[in-house]
């Protein structure tokens, strides 16, 4: 078989020339050309061959659906955010900052794995086999059988999953594999694609579960091209500040599961813990009710989280200032017009900080409600009752829109001792909740008027 050449595609037209070029010779596109690998003649296996037979055209009710067999790595919260557990031919692409935790728990769970009788194998292309051994002994792992490879050649890597056999393999991390059917540096965008392309090929056709870290750039996404994130099954980022004692895995995307799911992290001398109860991380512990704090009960998933929320409202300069952390800040200068508007607060003059307490980012809207009622709270220096909370979504014209999941919300909150509930009125259950006081609002003025008569 003819040995592969590189050659460079245009991105734009598809066109090729066999040296890289400023511009495209096609398209006249600039700085358009990828290298990429042109398959050489002969009767030999190819690389982009189909993962499985061609099958027959079936109609969708004629094919059995079967769920997916999963394999618990043994961490909890790992295994809520995958869905339940690992999948069998299937890729997880792992993202964070540096040394936030990623090859710790992914070696924590290899090791669980191989303890419960799965086969793993940890490629490691960043540290020598003595490195992640040291950090094995200061995680506790002692005798562990889990097999690694110092290695950074794909072809090599693929050699020893196809002699190995492993049911789950780590690759730490993609941006460190090269081929040598291209001839640019490990990391570029031609070999992080094409690495990832063959690794994804090796998981389907052989059956075994495959993780590969990735780096991430300075604006806090993954490094190398979209289309990483477009061929694996799931994709997961760690959040939270290195300097804290908590980490949040959240699934981007998830084929197998939950998207936007997330397991909370402690870190500890022994690693990463799992936290069972979450929501007592996301709330201050406040001996008596404060002004500018309101209790927002969250989804994150399949998840209810009770998130603190805080806001500071204080006198500002000739230009206001609006800053929110964990929020979105757009947002919150809309939420602060409909305030002014719909309920007469007004705020114009007045520097407007809002807080989410944890570290904990907040994207869906059922948060306006409690994020209104903080800041109200702290414009009047009067705390809201103790064992309230809020949740709803707020439109333009001031109505209050009502949050998907509203009775786990509740169940959730009650759960925890809380007693005081603001809610959208479609969220009221029927039936009452022992021990919950619930108040249900159509509109932001109706709801401001009702907590200044709960003073």
């Amino acid at each position: 078989m003819a040995k592969d050449k590189t050659h460079y595609v245009c991105s734009e037209c598809g066109g090729t020339s066999p040296r890289w070029l400023g511009k495209c010779p096609s398209c006249g596109a600039w700085n358009t050309l990828i290298e990429s690998v042109a398959e050489g003649g002969g009767t030999g296996k190819n690389r982009f061959s189909s993962l499985a037979g061609a099958q027959p055209v079936t109609a969708l009710a004629d094919i059995e659906a079967r769920d997916v067999d999963r394999t618990p790595t043994g961490i909890d919260e790992l295994d809520r955010v995958l869905g339940g557990g690992i999948v069998a031919g299937g890729v997880i692409l792992i993202g964070g900052d540096p040394g936030i935790g990623k090859s710790t728990l992914l070696l924590q769970a290899v090791d669980a794995l191989q303890r419960a009788g799965t086969p793993t194998l940890y490629v490691t292309g960043e540290e020598s086999g003595a490195q992640v051994a040291m950090r094995s002994r200061r995680l506790g792992i002692e005798g562990s059988q889990v097999k690694v490879q110092a290695e950074i050649q794909l072809e090599k890597i693929l050699a020893t999953l196809d002699a190995e056999r492993p049911a789950v393999a780590v690759i730490d991390s993609i941006q460190t594999m090269y081929s040598d059917q291209l001839s640019s540096a490990p990391g570029s965008v031609a070999q992080v694609r094409e690495c990832a392309a063959q690794l994804t090929r090796a998981a389907k056709s052989g059956g075994a579960a495959i993780v590969l870290v990735g780096h991430v750039t300075k604006e806090g996404t993954l490094a190398g091209p979209r289309v990483l994130e477009h061929i694996v099954d799931t994709v997961l980022y760690f959040e939270g500040d290195t300097h804290s004692t908590y980490r949040l895995v959240r699934a981007i995307k998830n084929r197998f599961g939950a998207v936007n799911e997330i397991g909370v992290f402690a870190m500890t001398e022994k690693g990463l813990k799992g936290v069972s109860n979450p929501s007592a991380i996301f709330l201050s512990t406040h001996s008596e009710p404060v002004p500018g704090s309101c209790v927002l009960v969250t989804l994150e998933g399949t998840r209810p989280l009770l998130v603190e929320i805080q806001a500071l409202v204080d006198s500002g300069g000739p230009s206001p200032r609006r800053l929110s952390v964990g929020l979105d800040r757009d947002r919150l200068a809309m939420l602060l017009a409909v305030l002014h508007r719909h309920a007469g607060v007004n705020c114009f003059d007045q520097d407007v900080f809002v807080n989410a307490v944890g570290g904990v980012r907040i994207g869906e809207p059922a948060a306006d409600l409690a994020v209104l009622l903080a800041i109200q709270s702290s414009l009047r220096g009067k705390p809201l009752p103790k064992g309230f909370f809020a949740f709803g979504e707020v439109g333009l014209a001031g109505e209050i829109r009502p949050a998907p999941r509203g009775q786990e919300r509740l169940r959730e909150a009650a759960k925890l001792g809380f007693s005081v509930a603001l809610v959208p009125k479609a969220n009221a259950p029927k039936k009452p909740i022992d021990g919950l006081t619930i108040h249900a609002v159509e509109r932001v003025e109706e709801a401001m008027s009702l907590v200044r008569g709960l003073d």
